[in-house]
This record gives C-alpha cells, sequence and structure tokens, in this order.
C-alpha cells in the first residue's frame, strides 16, 4: 500500500511482530540498521519524496522535510514526546502525528527509581575505584525517610510514586493539572513546583519539553534547591541548563545529579557534566527494554496503519 520510514533503532532486533504488522498490511519498510535512533535530515531528505508514513526516533522532523514530503500521512512518534516534530506546521501539510502514550512509561519509571538508589549510594564512583584496584567503601544515604520530589505527575511519575510506596519516604508532587484525589492513591502530597524545588532531598523531573519549561532549572533554581539535594532527570534535557548545573555541583549547592536526557546528543566525551563528581549519565536509555520496545512499535505501527487506512489514530496529537 504504501512506504513506511523508520528511523526508530533496533526495529528488526526486537520489533518483529510490528514489522509483521506493516508488512502484513502491504507496506514497504524502509528500516535504519544503525544503533542510533535518528537519521539526519540528509538521510531522510534522500528518501522521504516517496514515503506515506514514518515511525521516528529523535530526529527532527520540521517544514523543511514536510516541503519534500508530498505522499507524507502520518508521522509516529517511537515513544512519547514529541518536542522534536513540528505539530503545528504538520497539521497545515495535512500530517498526522501520533505518538505511543503509556507504552514505555514503566521502563522509564523503574530506571528513574534505580538512579535515586545509584546517585545516593554513590554507585559510579565506587565502581570507579575498584576499577583502579582501589577497595575503598562510600558512607551513602537512603530514599528511606528522604522527601522526593515529582516535578509532574504523569503516567511515568505516578508509577515512580507507586514504586517508592514501600520505600518509606515522603513523596510531594506538583502538576499543571493537579488532582489531590489521584495523588492520595500513591501516598503522594499535591503541592507547588516551588514547594518542589525547595523541600526535596531528591527532584525528579516529569514534565515536557516546552517554551515554558526550557532552562527551567538555571542557577536560580538551583539556589532554590535544599543544599545538598540531588537531581533526577529522564525526561528532557533541554529542561535543565546544562552550565548552571555543573556550577551547582562543583559549589556543593547540590549534591548530585542523574541524567538520561541532555541539551545536546549525544554528549561528547568532554562534556564538562561527565567531570563533575557524584553524576551518572546514561544516553537516553529510559525507553530501552525489551518490554517497551515490544509495546510502542505494536502502538505505533497500528496507529499509523490506522491513519494510512483512513481511520482516526487513537493518539494523535495535532488533531
Amino acid at each position: 500500500m504504501g512506504k513506511i520510514l523508520i528511523t526508530a533503532s533496533h526495529y528488526e532486533e526486537l520489533c518483529k511482530g510490528a514489522k509483521q504488522l506493516l508488512e502484513e498490511s502491504g507496506h514497504e519498510l524502509i528500516i535504519n540498521k544503525s544503533d542510533m535512533p535518528y537519521y539526519t535530515y540528509e538521510q531522510i531528505a534522500q528518501v522521504i519524496g516517496d514515503v506515506d508514513g514514518a515511525i521516528i526516533g529523535l530526529d527532527d522532523w520540521t517544514e523543511e522535510i514536510y516541503k519534500i514530503a508530498p505522499k507524507l500521512k502520518v508521522i509516529a512518534k517511537f515513544g512519547v514526546g514529541t518536542d522534536n516534530i513540528d505539530k503545528i506546521k504538520a497539521r497545515e501539510y495535512g500530517i498526522k502525528v501520533i505518538n505511543a502514550p503509556g507504552q514505555n512509561s514503566n521502563a522509564v519509571a523503574e530506571l528513574t527509581v534505580g538512579l535515586m538508589i545509584g546517585v545516593l549510594r554513590g554507585l559510579i564512583p565506587l565502581h570507579k575505584k575498584m576499577e583502579n584496584g582501589e577497595w575503598v567503601r562510600r558512607v551513602g544515604y537512603e530514599i528511606k525517610g528522604k522527601t522526593i520530589g515529582l516535578l509532574g505527575f504523569g503516567a511515568i511519575a505516578r508509577l515512580v510514586a507507586e514504586k517508592l510506596m514501600n520505600f518509606g519516604a515522603e513523596v510531594i508532587a506538583s502538576d499543571l493539572y493537579p488532582d489531590a484525589r489521584l495523588a492520595s492513591r500513591y501516598n503522594v502530597t499535591m503541592v507547588s513546583q516551588k514547594e518542589v524545588m525547595t523541600k526535596s532531598d531528591l527532584v525528579s523531573i516529569h514534565i515536557p519539553a516546552t517554551g515554558e519549561t526550557h532552562h527551567l532549572f538555571d542557577d536560580a533554581a538551583f539556589c532554590m534547591m535544599k543544599k545538598g539535594a540531588y537531581l533526577i532527570n529522564c525526561a528532557r534535557g533541554s529542561i535543565i541548563d546544562t552550565g548552571a548545573l555543573c556550577r551547582a555541583l562543583k559549589d556543593g549547592r547540590i549534591a548530585g545529579a542523574a541524567l538520561d536526557a541532555f541539551e545536546a546528543e549525544p554528549l561528547m566525551k568532554d562534556a564538562e557534566i561527565l567531570k563533575c563528581g557524584n553524576v551518572i549519565c546514561t544516553p537516553h536509555t529510559g525507553a530501552e527494554t525489551y518490554e517497551a520496545y515490544t509495546n510502542v512499535s505494536m502502538c505505533t505501527a497500528q496507529g499509523v496503519i490506522d491513519v494510512l487506512e483512513g481511520r482516526e489514530s487513537q493518539f494523535c496529537t495535532n488533531r
């Protein structure tokens, strides 16, 4: 029926069911063969003129692409965040933008909790000492008794809260649309954004990248945070001013950070943040589990099929 460009990575290896679903619906697939979940503009431009739908990773989709994509009807984000897609312009060109909300939430939530433990106990510095043949123990902190602040209380944050229920922590959260009754199911107290930033021993970011959230964590924000607090970010890199974070770490205003998203990706080996002490950096890998790949791939494949067959997709973001 049509051609589908897939720039998300590991599709042939980890998304066999979705690949079969698309092919059985009569579509020809152009699949990313690299380990990186994106194409450059030049790579996209080589094939986009004959493409009907795209299942994309972290590549940027703007009007520059839409102008040379006369057949394109649908862009499916392999995940949730669509900040790398110009949705308004896509609508002007008659292109539906869909995503897969909730399909990788548990994977990101598990990594978030893991990073909390890792940074509180200083696991990376301990590992590095052992690599150097040093048997140097380190006194860390427990989650129990800490105040953990969730900035945003969507699907991932709620799963984080659920997983923390047996850790003995106090969990607070802020959200644009606070729902105290929903929060109570997870033993969470809804507070203001300022309270999350000023009262928490650990602040975990769970908000989207928008104009309003760009560099929300700047020098002033880090000065507001509790001295000795920790920052966890498995959301979007642009929410944090990386220079400000480095200054806060080096000055001891905060005790550590764990980051799975960065302002510029991939992170270069000489990046300043990698030299800041108690920091864990992972390569935007929050959704990288076998289970999440299965869930997201099946959801996006069905969404693309629906649009190309003239049906409304369940998860259209630019109606």
